[in-house]
């Protein structure tokens, strides 16, 4: 392969990488504000200029380029030696912090962005230690531009990466940039805001605090927040995202860079989405039909009486006929193998049924290649998956003739009648409301066992109803619309004193008298899981998060 040297470090590159790729490829940093790997290279914030040298075509020798170049904008070339630390790089890069700063507010004590800003690193690493302008600076109004962004034009640098966005990414061209000089400032155009299915992503995209998000404004300081690598628990894209959130508390969702599953961005669906997992109406306390309200200040011995009569209703309803169960598609796919394993192992022959997959329009890919998907459950393929490797694996399994192994949730309904199954176990999870009017029919007759996270329409007709945890608050994997296993953990603790369906049915197991274990553990649980025929890829396929690196601080501190 070609190689170049940066900054006296010989890395390699391929044909078509700028110098700035190849340099953040290989770890050295190159400050830059307009550049993005995402989008086009107008290469006007000009920090990123270096000195460069390049061989002679004719003579082989070494000859520097006369004027510093953008190293966004220039191709790597076999030989080239390129420096960002010399004295007119320096000086340079000096000068264009002075001229982003001269009209730039000293708010960084009220700016969202403080903390995580690129004008304050640069600014600390690059900049002069004091200014030298003594005008007035240009004061620029605070704008609403859609329904989650508000801009802060005077912290504006027209680096121009969200103009590029509207127009390249989501094609939906609703930002500009109006005026010329200092009078330049990014605006919507009349009548028409900030309105597209990705518009969050500018907030994600401006390097310092002018775009912000409305949901996040004031909310918290980001050197707080905790960060947990996740997937999308909303839709079935697999985006991956980073849970950010402080004392049992999410504030707010972000993308993870992943260029084979969502690239750069997230939906605002995806953003947004979450907000079921604090709702007021979550379900935090079992319930007992017949009994009075357990008594908060006694948890354990909730869960214990309501475990013990709902192994009792499911036991009962495998000695009288046949037990069922409908397996959430919003689950994880350790949820639905424990949950799976609890119902065979009572009714080798229960009926196995995929809940209801709701589904919105039409998928859409966008230009850039992301794509929106209209199923909104994250894992229906995953617990078709493992509910059918499951029943296979049933040695004592009687099934009708053709019968399918694992239904969806219309032939769920019908297989009840059809398998004379009068009680069934149930899971929701759903973010909204999920059950249909057939199913809430079929179910209303039959010994109810529901495990869900919101009160739905069969809350009322359930013999126990045992409070479950959201994907933000367990670990697991999820399978996407293409196939792709990726695993995610844990952000914070269930709420109040609700269990994760994996722990549920655990403990289920437990009081039925199989052999299980204590407690959950998500990478044994894919182990146990590969050892059943047709779910080996929980071991050998599962793409995890990559392990963040850690950074030494640059902070001189001294003992007082």
């Amino acid at each position: 392969m070609p190689h170049l040297t940066i900054n006296g470090v010989p890395l390699e590159f391929t044909k078509g990488q700028s110098i700035i790729d190849v340099a953040l490829q290989g770890g050295i940093e190159i400050p830059h504000y307009c550049y993005h790997p995402g989008l086009s290279v107008p290469a006007n914030c000009r920090i990123c200029l270096a000195e460069i040298s390049q061989p002679n075509p004719k003579s082989g020798q070494l000859e520097k380029i006369p004027k510093l170049m953008p190293t966004c904008h220039t191709p790597a070339a076999e030989g080239m030696v390129v420096t960002t630390e010399s004295p007119k790089a320096v000086a340079n890069q000096k000068a264009v912090m002075e001229f982003l700063l001269i009209n730039h507010p000293v708010d960084c004590a009220v700016c969202d962005q403080a903390g995580e800003c690129h004008l304050q690193d640069y600014s600390y690493e690059y900049g002069r230690s004091h200014s030298r302008f003594q005008e007035d600076k240009i004061k620029n109004p605070k704008k609403d531009v859609g329904e989650h962004v508000l801009l802060y034009s005077d912290r504006c640098i027209m680096c121009t990466r969200c103009v590029r966005f509207t127009k390249e990414v989501t094609q939906t061209h609703e930002l500009m940039v109006e005026g010329r000089g200092g009078t330049e400032m990014i605006d919507v155009f009349p009548g028409k805001g900030l309105d597209n299915e990705l518009s969050g992503n500018v907030v994600d995209l401006c390097p310092v605090g002018a775009l912000l998000d409305k949901d996040f404004l004031f909310q918290q300081r980001v050197w707080f927040l905790k960060k947990t690598p996740s997937i999308d628990g909303i839709t079935a894209s697999g985006d991956n995202i980073s849970v950010e959130h402080n004392e049992g508390t999410v504030y707010r969702v972000k993308p993870r860079t992943n260029l084979e599953v969502n690239q750069w961005w997230i939906t605002d669906e995806v953003r947004y989405g979450w907000k079921f997992v604090h709702s007021e109406q979550r379900l935090t306390m079992p319930v007992v039909r017949g009994k009075p309200a357990f008594d908060r200040e006694d948890p354990s011995e909730a869960w214990q009486t309501s475990l013990a009569r709902a192994v009792e209703v499911l036991q009962a309803g495998a000695r009288s006929g046949r037990l069922a169960a409908l397996i959430s598609p919003m689950l994880s796919c350790e949820d639905a193998f424990l949950l799976g394993r609890f119902v065979l192992g009572l009714d080798p022959s229960a009926v196995l049924g995929v809940g209801p997959v709701p589904r919105s329009g039409q998928d859409r890919t966008l230009a850039g290649g992301f794509t929106i998907h209209a199923e909104k459950a994250p894992n229906a393929r995953g617990v078709r998956r493992v509910l059918e490797a499951l029943a296979a694996s049933q040695p004592a399994r009687k099934m009708p003739a053709g019968a399918a192994h694992v239904t969806d949730a219309e032939g769920f309904v019908a297989a009840l009648t059809t398998a004379g199954a009068g009680t069934v176990l149930v899971t929701g999870n759903y973010p909204s409301a999920w059950v249909t009017e057939p199913m809430g029919a079929a179910l209303a007759t039959r010994r109810l066992v529901l495990i869900d996270t919101l009160p739905t329409r069969l809350n009322s007709h359930a013999e126990v109803l045992l409070p479950s945890a959201t994907w933000i608050e367990k670990a697991g994997c999820f399978e996407n619309a293409r196939g792709r296993l990726q695993s995610f953990e844990r952000a914070i603790l269930p709420i109040d004193f609700a269990k994760s369906e994996a722990q549920i049915a655990l403990e289920l197991g437990a009081r039925a008298g199989q052999s299980v274990d204590d407690a959950f553990d998500a990478a044994r649980t894919r182990t146990q899981m590969a050892q059943v025929k047709g779910l080996e890829a929980f071991v050998s396929q599962v793409c995890h998060p990559p392990v963040a690196a850690g950074r030494a601080s640059d902070m001189v501190t001294a003992d007082l």
